[in-house]
């Protein structure tokens, strides 16, 4: 089997298990009706989801850093599956958290593994669109996962969503053991080294960047399924036609987003993006008696959120290249810091003022994400101008 063929694999493996997190937005109020909790407690499944993997990932790899890559993927599939099928039969809410627990650490692990696997069987030349397409299997996550699984749930049951996942990944790791050769492990990151990088004030500014964008992000789309059925009035198919529709705008928003951070540069890329964000958000406030209006104006918001998000990671590559791999490390467990934020405080929201007010509290976080970005963009060009001074001295 070729290498390209290969790299596909990992791709669909990335897709597979990139679902076990947003999958819990499209469904939510199906979810908090089976389990019987209010829709901010089931919420709050994301927000454990978010933690246990930005908290326990980087420890976890630090831990099983020596051990051979194919083998440490596929301890991770077999534990991702036991979290899956732990979600089906047991019973009661607080067993389901422990389930999303398993299927987050899991779930970190093998995506840091799958990138580290194509990186490795890639050619020289063909590094990073190899995992480009790895990428690609977590943005189509969003685009075919999160639809699938409310249409999959709303016809039969949301066990079948877990189940079925859980039966792909188990074929998937057959074609693992025969297709991707053995690899040694690379020495790992002290996460003290990885701490240290916040001592940086442009690096805090640009992750907390990431850290309010992912929180604006979370409190909107994890409670998207159950505002459009209350608040909008919309159908269960027409929820899963709109949460197609915001994946593809998603995808696009990251191509575009990186084109753009390339001819016009980063700052004025995010400054673009979250303004547009925000704007969108405030006006969704006064539309949501819309249909339409409110299906245009969420793929305004979902499209510059991804350009946003895209933009963030070239950023971060950039800033201080000779820590690239750290500083990329570190904006995955901000997402996921964000992104449990979100829903933590969505839940929140939604329990004590009210599910129609989620755009507002969504839009003052990216309002947040808008005042740093700012805030970086002078502490940029303030350095360039002192270094420029001191070089004019100098001479």
């Amino acid at each position: 089997m070729s290498n390209t063929a290969k790299i596909y694999i990992l791709a669909l493996i990335s897709f597979l298990v990139g679902t076990s997190q947003p999958i819990i937005s499209g469904i939510l109020d199906k979810m908090a009706e089976a389990l019987g909790v209010s829709i901010g407690a089931a919420g709050q499944l994301i927000t454990v989801f978010s933690l246990a993997y930005a908290i326990g990932t980087p420890i976890l790899l630090v831990l099983t850093a020596k051990m051979e890559r194919r083998k440490l993927l596929i301890y991770a599939l077999f534990v991702f599956i036991i979290g899956n099928l732990l979600s089906v039969i047991v019973p009661g809410y607080g067993l389901f958290i422990i389930a999303r627990i398993i299927m987050a650490l899991s779930t970190g692990v093998a995506v840091v593994t799958i990138l580290n696997i194509a990186a490795k069987i890639a050619p020289a030349n063909k590094k990073a669109s190899s995992i480009a397409t790895v990428v690609m299997g977590f943005t189509a996550s969003l685009i075919i996962g999160v639809p699938i699984g409310r249409f999959i749930t709303s016809t039969y049951n949301w066990k079948f969503v877990f189940i079925g996942t859980a039966i792909l990944v188990l074929l998937v790791i057959f074609i693992v053991f025969n297709t991707i050769p053995k690899m040694n492990g690379d020495a790992s990151i002290p996460l003290m080294r990885q701490i240290a990088m916040f001592k940086k004030p442009k690096i805090t500014l640009a992750l907390s960047i990431t850290f309010f964008l992912m929180t604006g992000y979370g409190i909107l789309f994890t409670y998207l399924s159950p505002f459009l059925v209350k608040n909008v009035g919309m159908s269960d198919s027409l929820v899963s036609i709109t949460l197609l529709v915001l994946g593809v705008a998603s995808l696009f928003g990251s191509k575009l987003g990186g084109l753009s951070a390339d001819k016009r540069g980063v700052i004025f890329t995010l400054k673009i993006g979250l303004l547009v964000n925000v704007t969108s958000l405030i006006v969704l406030s006064f539309i949501s008696h819309s249909i339409i209006a409110v299906f245009v104006i969420l793929t305004f918001w979902s499209f510059a959120g991804w350009s946003s998000g895209a933009t963030q990671q070239y950023n971060l590559a950039t800033l201080s290249p000779e820590s690239s791999d750290v500083l990329l490390g570190l904006n995955q467990s901000m997402m996921q810091f964000g992104f449990a934020a979100g829903a933590g405080f969505g839940g929140i929201i939604v329990g004590k003022i009210s599910l129609s007010s989620i755009t507002w509290f969504s839009a003052l976080s990216i309002l947040f994400a808008i005042i740093t970005t700012f805030g970086l963009s002078r502490f940029l060009n303030k350095k360039v101008v002192n270094q420029g001074f001191t070089v004019q001295k100098g001479a």
